[in-house]
């Protein structure tokens, strides 16, 4: 039963669900308004200092905090908006530089990454020093050759899969900004060829 009191917000479902009671969710308010900024940017009606693209949507990342959302659910959720925005961006490319293009900058994409994972095991990235710490280099490692088999001989490797990646920490281990941008190239090179 509703009462003259309640307001839009408190009768309409919250997006989605809560992260675990003890557990710290994404913000709510930082979440609301970064899926407010994308629809407007995915549907123009934003203005052009707001544009957002698929790569924005992959690096998005929110504060945690308590009685926030599940983190799983609202990053599902992006991986489904970075999707639609990947779409779009492949099929304007397409309009405007045709088919050809499109294929071959995805292929040279594609060996670059191929190139670089082809490098000794425990080398393949820079190191932090042994006062810091960086991705352990063996689950690197192991992600880094199953990515090159992708390449190589089409192995089944998902979009999803390469986007929940994670990996512990050690000492000297690789640098975690060089590793991330080789998954997003790769999430890249997914997205371009679907």
């Amino acid at each position: 039963m509703t009462t003259s009191e309640d307001t839009p917000a408190q009768l309409s479902p919250a997006p989605f669900p809560d992260a675990p009671r003890r557990q710290r969710g994404y913000d709510r308010r930082a979440v609301d308004e970064f899926l407010a900024r994308a629809r407007a940017s995915f549907e123009k009606t934003g203005s052009e200092g707001e544009l957002i693209d698929a790569a924005a949507v992959r690096q998005v990342a929110f504060p945690l905090v308590r009685g926030g959302y599940s983190i799983a659910a609202v990053d599902g959720a992006l991986g489904r908006v970075e999707d639609a925005f990947a779409a779009v961006e492949r099929e304007r490319e397409v309009t405007t530089a045709g088919a050809e293009t499109w294929v071959e900058r995805a292929r040279d994409h594609a060996q670059e990454i191929l190139e670089h994972l082809a490098r000794p095991r425990g080398r393949r990235f820079a190191r932090t020093s042994w006062l810091t710490f960086g991705y352990r280099i063996d689950e690197v490692d192991l992600i880094s050759d199953k990515l090159a088999r992708y390449f190589e001989s089409g192995d089944p490797v998902t979009v999803d899969q390469v986007r929940a990646v994670a990996f512990r920490m050690q000492r000297a281990g690789y640098r975690e900004e060089q590793v991330d941008a080789l998954l997003d190239a790769v999430v890249d090179v997914m997205l371009a060829v679907r």
